[in-house]
This record gives structure tokens, C-alpha cells and sequence, in this order.
């Protein structure tokens, strides 16, 4: 069985020619967050997929086995909510809500599309958007703040990712200077225990603050 254990960035070019003939491996959502997975390809071979964990795989992603050989990523149409609205107001407020219960979304010029789930369609229909359920490839947003779920190679990772850190920096650094004296003296011990699911979906921050 053979082994694939990287992924090509995008600023490796390859010929069109050696990415069309590369066998497929067509994955849904939940497979391509998955770093370790037993998988097929499309042709019928087996095959074992380790890669960096947090690594989420795209569509047209290109991955190498250990022979050197070629793999390219398809995502498969599954079940998600085709959002669209009246007017970008609308659309904009179906978004931050959907933000809100940290639901994975791709984001559209102009539609949202999520997972499938007959709660938060209803909720979206309240707020005045259309909703259709639809058989279609899922690629969610992954995080501009985190990082290691997202690929580097997305073209607007650098900039997301730059403006993120910029305004974590202003909350926690300039907006919080840490080397004032207080009247009162806190010593704080912060135990953080993170359990990370993949994708994001689920976030377990356990946060134990021990004051003296």
C-alpha cells in the first residue's frame, strides 16, 4: 500500500499535463480535515494518507506518495444549505449569526454555504435569506486567526492572516500593557488545556485560573 505523506504548495508549478493524468482522490469535507486516513482512489487503489496534522485538504490540492507519484484532491458534492439573500445586508447578517455558533461556512461573492441542518436553515429563512439543501462540493473558510488549519498557499492567507495579527496585537498588546505596576498585585497561574478537533469544528478550551 502505497503511503502519501505530502502536499505540494502552490509555488511549486507543475505541467497541466502530469496533473491531469494524476489518479484522483475524491473526499468530502470531514475526510480532507483528517491528517491520518485510510483511503481509495477513484481508480480503486488503496492507499494510506499521513500528512501534517491540521493540514485541510482543497479541491485541485496535489499530493505526492512515496514513490513519487502524483494525487489530486477532488472534494466530493455532499449535502450542504446554498444560502443566498435579497440584499448584502441580509447576507452579511446571515453570516455574522452563523459566525456566532462557530459553524464552518464558504463564503461567496455573493451566497453562503454550510453544512446541512434543518436548525440553522430555519434560522436562516427567519433572517430573510433563501435556503436550499444541495448536492455540492463543500470548502468552508478555515481560519484566518488560527493558521495552522489553513493552508499558506491560499491566496488571501498572508493578507488574513497579517490583519488578524494586527488587531489581536492592538487588543492584547498596546490596549493592555502588561508593565504598569497595580495597587493590587495579581499572580495568575494560566493551565490551558486545548482539545482541538479536526476542521474546527469543535473547540474545548479549558481554562483553570488559580489566584493569589
Amino acid at each position: 500500500m502505497r503511503t502519501i505523506d505530502k502536499l505540494l504548495g502552490a509555488h511549486i508549478k507543475l505541467a497541466p499535463v502530469l496533473i491531469k493524468r494524476a489518479p484522483t482522490l475524491t473526499l468530502a469535507f470531514d475526510a480532507r480535515c483528517k491528517s491520518r486516513l485510510a483511503a481509495t482512489l477513484d481508480g480503486g487503489e488503496e492507499v494510506a494518507l499521513v500528512l501534517p496534522r491540521g493540514t485541510v485538504l482543497r479541491d485541485g490540492d496535489v499530493l505526492v506518495a512515496d514513490d513519487g507519484g502524483l494525487v489530486r484532491v477532488v472534494a466530493a458534492p455532499e449535502s450542504v444549505l446554498y444560502v443566498r439573500a435579497p440584499d448584502v445586508l441580509t447576507l452579511t447578517r446571515a453570516a455574522y449569526h452563523l459566525g456566532n455558533r462557530h459553524t464552518p461556512v464558504e463564503v461567496g461573492a455573493d451566497y453562503l454555504k454550510l453544512e446541512y441542518d434543518p436548525v440553522l436553515a430555519d434560522m436562516l429563512k427567519r433572517l430573510g435569506a433563501s435556503v436550499d439543501q444541495v448536492e455540492m462540493p463543500f470548502q468552508p473558510e478555515t481560519g484566518a486567526y488560527g493558521g495552522g488549519h489553513r493552508h499558506g498557499h491560499d491566496e488571501t492567507f498572508a493578507e488574513d492572516y497579517a490583519l488578524a495579527q494586527q488587531v489581536y496585537g492592538e487588543h492584547h498588546g498596546q490596549a493592555h500593557p502588561h508593565d504598569h505596576d497595580h495597587a493590587h498585585s495579581h499572580d495568575h497561574a494560566h493551565d490551558h488545556d486545548h482539545d482541538h478537533s479536526e476542521c474546527g469544528h469543535d473547540h474545548d478550551h479549558g481554562h483553570h485560573h488559580a489566584r493569589r
